[in-house]
């Protein structure tokens, strides 16, 4: 049960500095980022990096990048729109629901009103191997917006390089080889989303139950996400309880996704979060993030990991391909994912 809001620790999300890992510290210095980042995610389960690396010029270009698509008509940017399975493209507003991606029915299926724009990695990036279109497919870059796919592309080579420098931070947090994860991440099935949460004023009616971003745990190994520091991100603690996240200056977000939960055998936990509409004076206040979803090779096969697996393993073996496919399946084309039984009970569980 929930402590008293009056009883109940603060919720705070720690900060950690990468900079041993990005600008090669010494075995100490990085021995205690990897010990701060196993304290985070088992105490946590979200954490906040610095010294990632990534150039501010980058960010910049990147949100502008953002701003210019998705200031775009409506009807224009659907041109952009793909098939549920093709993890690519332009979603609209309430055309997805994230909270099936675990199995949980809202109110209404498919009221998430954000808009996205997602890129990935293709198969041609990897000649040598034989890779499946619909999963690797090939980016739609929109027509006539000077230098966006440059600056989308920029800032997509810096937040993949920012992920795999962490999966190195865990595998020295987890007494695994250093380079353990690299083999499950070698052609890494990666996603950049782009979020934008905003509608013009009386397009909604703003009844306290509007959901920009449904519950969800993400789906892969780790996300890093780079966000507006406008109020809307949500986390549910170990408490029960949904607490309001906003990255300090400079800081990216980073949190686990079911993968890592898996192989870890929950000793780090895929945090489930969501995003409640940001409302001042009656309307909705725009919010932007962009989540780059690590997510590994689609053929790896995830089980839990020797060290963690104690007393038995909670979950089955599972293909990232088959689990990836459960969860695109609830969150764009409306099928409840039967296979999240404990992150959905967490779901139920919370209080608020």
């Amino acid at each position: 049960m929930p402590l008293p809001e009056d009883h109940a620790p603060a919720f705070v999300v720690p900060l950690v500095d990468l900079t041993p890992y990005v600008d090669g510290g010494t075995p100490d210095e990085r021995a205690r980022t990897a010990a701060a980042i196993d304290a985070a995610f088992a105490e946590v389960g979200f954490v906040q990096v610095v010294g990632h690396g990534v150039p501010d010029a980058v960010v910049q270009g990147f949100a502008s990048a953002l701003d210019d698509f998705f200031a775009l008509p409506l009807a224009e940017k659907k041109e952009y729109r793909t098939p549920p399975r093709i993890n690519r493209g332009y979603a609209p507003p309430k055309t997805e629901s994230l909270s099936l991606s675990l199995g949980v029915e809202s109110a209404n299926r498919m009221n998430d009103f954000f808009e996205a724009f997602n890129v990935g990695v293709t198969a041609e990036a990897f000649p040598k191997l034989s890779l499946p279109a619909d999963d690797y497919a090939d980016n739609l870059w929109p027509a006539g917006l000077a230098g966006f796919r440059e600056s989308v592309e920029a800032y997509f080579a810096e937040a993949g390089r920012v992920a795999r420098t962490l999966t190195h931070v865990f595998a020295d947090a987890l007494d695994l080889p250093h380079d353990f994860f690299e083999a499950f991440t070698d052609h890494s099935l990666d996603v950049l989303r782009m979020n934008n949460y905003a509608l013009p004023p009386g397009e909604v009616e703003l009844d306290g139950d509007l959901t920009g971003m449904g519950e969800h745990t993400d789906y892969g190994i780790v996300t890093v996400l780079w966000a507006d520091q406008a109020p809307g991100l949500q986390v549910l603690g170990h408490d029960g309880v949904w607490h309001d996240v906003s990255p300090a200056d400079g800081a990216l977000l980073v949190n686990l996704g079911d993968l890592m939960a898996r192989w870890t055998n929950e000793r780090w936990m895929s945090t489930l979060h969501r995003v409640k509409p940001p409302i001042v004076d009656g309307t909705i206040q725009r919010r932007r993030s962009a989540a780059y979803f690590h997510d590994g090779n689609v053929d790896a096969l995830i089980s839990t990991l020797p060290s963690c697996v104690g007393d038995g393993s909670r979950y089955a073996p599972i293909t990232v391909a088959d689990h990836i496919a459960a969860k695109l399946a609830g969150s764009r084309a409306g099928v409840p994912n039967e296979a999240a039984e404990r992150e959905a009970a967490r779901v139920r569980a919370a209080a608020g």
